[in-house]
């Protein structure tokens, strides 16, 4: 017997491919999602301003790129779930008097993210890079110290000749 009103079925959003996107995510990780879309660019450019962060890849270590990975995977689950609860007339249920368990979720998502970057840590790396600018400076200074030390580390631009035998 029904009731008139057609039951709208169990797990289903109103975003389409969602929970397939995150059952694929679940079982095979990223490198499911196919890289010419809007979702993988935007991951890709969030995983690459989190390594020039921590000073690029030569400067972390495997353990920060699990992190980095796991940081990436949640940030796409808090970005799906923020679309879907925007979707709701209201982060409540009125006739329950409490929070959509999704909002919850979310809450608990968002935490794990925050507790990921925290382990990543939350201040700018810079790389370690000698400009031409800086290496002249050295240059200088190292020439004003001794003059004969800056030749010595230099090759030789000319060519030396062989003996005639």
């Amino acid at each position: 017997m029904t009731n008139g009103r057609r039951k709208k079925p169990r797990g289903t959003t109103t975003q389409p491919g969602y929970w397939a996107a995150k059952h694929a995510l679940a079982k095979f990780g990223s490198h499911v999602i196919d890289g010419r879309s809007r979702v993988a660019k935007a991951l890709d450019e969030f995983r690459d301003a989190l390594i020039a962060d921590l000073g690029g890849p030569d400067a972390i270590s495997q353990q920060q790129r699990v992190i980095i990975d796991l940081a990436v995977r949640t940030h796409l689950m808090v970005q799906s779930l923020d679309n879907y609860i925007l979707t709701l007339g209201s982060l409540a249920n009125r006739r329950k008097k409490a929070l959509w368990p999704v909002v919850r979720e979310r809450t608990a998502l968002a935490d794990s993210l925050a507790r990921y970057m925290g382990q990543l840590g939350l201040q700018r790396v810079e790389k370690d890079v000698l400009n031409a600018e800086r290496l002249a400076e050295v240059e200088a200074v190292l020439a004003e110290r001794d003059p004969n030390l800056l030749a010595a580390a230099t090759p030789e631009t000319t060519p030396k000749e062989e003996p005639n035998t």
